[in-house]
């Protein structure tokens, strides 16, 4: 059964396009071979002239000048990962004349700029569908065809990030309050691929991850479910306040956030069906037996590859 896409009567207006873009354009096209599952290989264009030293700069060899440059810090080798991440999945599944899944979050920011080079480069013919206010802005701001369920209510992959893995490919997501939208659009698509950097792997949910696992509520039941999940499951319930706004997030559904930060591992699968059914649950942040690839940029440059068990 189709359901009315999110945007179609939602927004009927275009806002300023987002401030700055995250990471820079690269160079090259399509094409580039990445290894085997579970491998690690060192993308094109990755080779670093310099090497660093045990104080933290840098020197060029050669004749003229050496300079000098800062370390790179945690956070600038985890933004790396996600662009390496991003662009390794763009070569590997975007093809043409495909309908896409744009996520939500910051990784994302790189698999869309890639996106938009090869539009330019390979005048590829491709249709977007958003799965937050952010994508649909994304999607504009790169000049890519925007569209919704209504008219494309079948997808041909989609791509978005996860804020944990674990090692059955199992994802914690939601960490930006997109949840319901990202799994609505991912569990229509033929085929679902997610990028994440290396600080997103892990044995068991939870190992990296401790923000919780977000739960999607409608308002007036955010009390009853908070109750009903840490009596069936333990753990701790938290309603997710806002930063800059007085009160609770707000979705783009307009509905509330619970963190539920579980107390030990769980049979997700289960976990996740029981919690749906909890009236007032509208979904949650565990996206189960629904990822088939994840590409992980890794620290040193190259880009680790998993598919799902079978």
């Amino acid at each position: 059964m189709q359901r009315p896409g999110p945007f179609s009567t939602l927004y009927g207006r275009v806002l300023a396009p987002l401030p700055g873009r995250a990471g820079g354009a690269a160079s090259g096209g399509g094409g580039n071979s990445w290894a085997a599952p579970g491998s690690h290989v060192q993308p094109p264009g990755c080779a670093q002239s310099g090497s660093y030293s045990r104080t933290g700069s840098a020197s060029t060899s050669g004749g003229g000048a050496s300079r000098v440059f800062p370390a790179p810090s945690a956070m600038s080798k985890a933004e790396e990962a996600k662009k390496l991440a991003g662009r390794a999945a763009v070569e590997n599944h975007v093809r043409n004349n495909q309908v896409l899944g744009i996520g939500s979050g910051s990784t994302i920011v790189h698999a869309v700029q890639r996106i938009a080079e090869r539009v330019k480069q390979e005048n590829l013919n491709l249709v977007c569908i958003p799965t937050s206010f952010q994508a649909r802005q994304l999607i504009l701001q790169y000049g890519l065809t925007l569209s919704d369920l209504d008219r494309h209510p079948e997808i041909d992959l989609a791509i978005d990030g996860a804020d944990e893995v674990d090692a059955d490919l199992n994802l914690i997501k939601g960490g930006g309050g997109c949840l319901t939208q990202e799994k609505i659009v991912a569990g229509y698509a033929s085929c679902f691929i997610v990028i994440a950097d290396f600080r997103k792997d892990s044995k068991n949910l939870g190992d990296q991850w401790h923000k919780g696992i977000p739960i999607e509520v409608i308002p007036m039941a955010y009390v009853p479910v908070s109750r009903a999940v840490t009596q069936k499951f333990g753990g701790v319930v938290e309603l997710r306040m806002a930063i800059n706004k007085a009160g609770p997030v707000v979705t783009d559904n307009g509905n509330f956030i619970l963190d539920w930060k579980f107390d030990q591992v769980h049979k997700w699968s289960e976990v996740n069906t029981a919690i749906k059914m909890i009236p007032g649950v509208v979904d949650t942040g565990l996206f189960i037996n629904m990822a088939e690839r994840v590409y992980f940029g890794m620290q040193d440059g190259s880009v680790s590859m998993r598919e799902k068990p079978f």
